[in-house]
């Protein structure tokens, strides 16, 4: 028998707030934090805007020799890992910590490690390199700082999905606690790519917005939409078994029904164009979780505000969910916060989770110009008084990945 799986505890760092609350908030509000690039001259660049994580310091989640040997993806890692076990109210010391585990992935891991060690090869030639330097740039690391920091013992993974690496760490350690590998463990996705390797190479895919207007830069969605923000920040939540949290008379903020993985199998960069393997990801979610799809209240999109995502991912949702589709919300978290990448999926979740808890649909911000054959329900206003019940949150990433989580609300 499959366990049931509940989270108990949710941290994020992000472009618009450092810690659950502010976050939260940014988003009803609607605040966009997208800005021109201060991390590099951008002169020769296209791309001008990115979301940048502001007022963080690592010294506020970490000793200074810590923080010296984390780059930033893992110290947002780390961080949003301790605000969720603060949250989750769980007494390591009383834990049998070999239960525990870890899987928080990073799409690329970092850039800035391999761009300034590489300019030291050129410059001083190999000797001088770092002894540090694979460590701070493996993508593993963000999961194996936390585990190191808290003194979990249990399994630590590293998914790397691309775009859909969040939503895919949170699925399979929900695998792992269903199956009994775990009894608890911190899941989630975090990213810090804002750098001129990261920008010059989504720039040319195409994948990035030229926009230098931040109202009209990321607009999923919407006639105009040219590409992505560049977003980078973190999402961690705590999972448990149902009776480990009930054990430990733990808060309960929502149940992960159901979980959907699938591969398109048609291109390295482009979603199918009919939506087959995401609709199949959302199918696969609803399923497990025991519901029909007229039962889904509401799904929170990849919405990336690129031509081919979000008109493919529109086409998907109609086939999961048939004329029920027209009758649901659908939002881009994006549109507020960019495109986190391998933190983009962790970070949904939690807004599903808070959507559930506060009967709110943030709007899809920015979303004006109907395109259309995009003709569902993009949520131009937020829901403010929408009860949600069962929600999907949705990740595809780069050859062909797709994730879909179901989150419902928890009912004893």
């Amino acid at each position: 028998m499959k366990r049931r799986v509940v989270v108990t505890g949710m941290g994020v760092i992000s472009p618009v707030g450092n810690d659950l609350d502010t976050f939260w908030s940014n988003i009803k509000a609607q605040m966009i934090p997208f800005k021109p690039i201060s991390r590099f001259d951008t002169k020769d660049y296209k791309v001008k805007l990115a979301a940048q994580v502001e007022g963080f310091d690592p010294k506020n989640y970490m000793d200074a020799k810590s923080a010296r040997r984390m780059e930033a993806f893992s110290q947002y890692a780390v961080a949003a890992a301790k605000e969720a076990l603060e949250m989750s109210k769980i007494n390591l010391d009383k834990e049998d910590r070999t239960r525990i585990g870890v899987s928080v992935g990073s799409g690329i891991g970092s850039l800035d490690a391999i761009e300034k060690e590489y300019s030291i090869i050129k410059e001083k030639g190999p000797k001088r390199v770092s002894p540090l330097m694979v460590p701070l740039m493996i993508s593993n690391m963000a999961a194996g700082n936390i585990a190191i920091q808290f003194g979990l013992q249990g399994k630590c993974t590293n998914v790397v999905t691309a775009c859909a690496t969040g939503t895919h760490s949170i699925g399979e350690a929900y695998r792992y606690i269903q199956y009994g590998d775990a009894d608890v463990m911190l899941a989630g996705g975090t990213e810090s790519t804002i750098t001129p390797t990261g920008i010059s190479g989504f720039s040319a895919l195409t994948a990035l917005t030229t926009s230098t207007d931040p109202k009209r830069a990321s607009i999923p969605f919407d006639k105009e939409r040219s590409g992505f923000v560049m977003g980078e920040g973190a999402g961690v939540v705590v999972l448990e078994s149902l009776e480990h949290a009930i054990a430990r008379g733990a808060t309960i903020y929502a149940e992960l029904g159901g979980y959907g993985a699938t591969c398109d199998a048609y291109h390295i960069t482009s979603p199918s164009e009919d939506g087959e393997g995401a609709a199949r990801a959302m199918l696969l979610a609803i399923e497990e979780a025991g519901i029909k799809p007229e039962e889904v209240d509401y799904v929170n999109a990849h919405g990336t505000s690129t031509p081919l995502n979000d008109l493919h991912e529109t086409r998907a949702i109609k086939m999961a969910l048939k004329d029920h589709a027209y009758k649901i919300n659908v939002n881009s978290t994006k549109s507020i916060t960019g495109h986190l990448l391998g933190a983009a999926g962790a970070v949904e979740f939690i807004v599903c989770v808070k959507s559930i808890l506060d009967n709110y649909i943030h709007a899809t911000a920015g979303y004006e110009l109907i395109d259309e054959e995009m003709d569902l329900n993009y949520t131009k206003e937020p829901e403010t008084e929408k009860v949600v019940n069962y929600c999907i949150s949705n990740s595809l990433g780069f050859g062909g990945h797709n994730g879909s989580l179901l989150v419902k609300r928890y009912i004893d």
